[in-house]
């Protein structure tokens, strides 16, 4: 069997939550770490090898973007990060700049790329167009995170573990995400039909949802473990061709009447990234805001400096 390697591109807070979390996962044999910080790789992987004893057996190193060629994946978290009041479309100039350096490294690339970098879906868009790969191949972390955070403040509320929660976030990563509670079920039950749910709660937690990510980075600066292990779950699934359905971010073409723009749908994944996007049901308002937070996408991109 063939050595499987993966590589992340960026080793801040959300790249070094990514390794250590992909390491207990045991997905790879090789993980190689890229940061333009000069030694921090290399001061990452030191570390996390001399915890070599309570993983599964995987060398990680400090590697250049171009020698990650032969990675069946690769994480990009690099970018700037978000500050206390800072919405993630405001990071968009500095980290497209960015994007379109490391894509230039990875020229004829032929893997996966994990887009966790915020903006996710602009730059899911932009790393699409830069590397050249197909938009299967380009993945966004997009709402896969929110809807995890969706789970378990519902489950919070009802006393459920959050894996009883069927809910999922739509569209943009970010202030215009659409949460589907119309279609929002427990147990095979609707929500809105489950004993002590209140409509009320609805807003509550969608603004919940919403700022959850600016009230951690409030208190400790940044968002990293969940997210951290969002990737490492989503990679393992893709490695393992497990065809499970998530909501992740892509270049759309067709889906909703919508053409080059990158939000998540719910989309099936297989060991050759993405299979098919899913055109869910949403009652009226639903799609409404998520056609609107697609055009609050397509005008970012659209303004954007490139």
């Amino acid at each position: 069997m063939s050595k499987i390697s993966l590589g992340i591109i960026g080793l801040g807070w959300v790249g070094a939550s990514t390794a250590i979390s992909i390491l207990h996962r045991g997905i790879c044999q090789e993980l190689l770490l890229n940061d333009v910080k000069p030694g921090l790789a290399e001061g990452e992987a030191m570390d996390l090898n001399h915890g070599s004893s309570f993983y599964p057996t995987t060398h990680v190193k400090a590697a250049e973007i171009s020698d990650m060629k032969h990675c069946s994946a690769i994480v990009i978290t690099a970018g700037r990060g978000g500050k206390p009041n800072e919405s993630r479309l405001d990071l968009l100039n500095d980290n497209i700049t960015i994007a379109k350096s490391i894509a230039e490294q990875l020229k004829g690339y032929e893997g996966i790329l994990i887009i966790v970098a915020n903006p996710v879906d602009v730059l899911t868009y932009f790393y699409q167009k830069f590397s050249g790969l197909p938009a299967s191949r380009v993945i966004g972390t997009g709402t896969m995170l929110d809807t995890a955070r969706l789970r378990e403040i519902v489950g919070r509320k009802l006393s459920l573990n959050p894996r009883n929660i069927q809910a999922q976030v739509v569209g943009e990563h970010g202030d215009s995400e659409t949460i589907l509670w119309s279609s929002a079920t427990i147990g095979g039950i609707k929500l809105r039909d489950w004993n002590g749910w209140q409509l009320a709660y609805e807003s509550e937690i969608d603004e919940q949802v919403k700022r959850a990510a600016q009230e951690i980075i409030k208190r400790k600066g940044a968002t990293n473990h969940a997210i951290g292990l969002v990737t490492a779950t989503l990679l393992k699934w893709l490695l393992r061709g497990e065809k499970r359905i998530i909501t992740l971010s892509s270049t759309i073409s067709g889906p909703f009447g919508l053409n080059e723009v990158a939000l998540s749908l719910p989309t099936v994944i297989s060991d050759k990234g993405i299979s098919e996007i899913l055109e869910i049901k949403m009652d009226d308002n639903e799609r409404n805001k998520f056609l609107k937070s697609a055009d609050v996408i397509r005008n970012a991109i659209e303004n954007s400096s490139y």
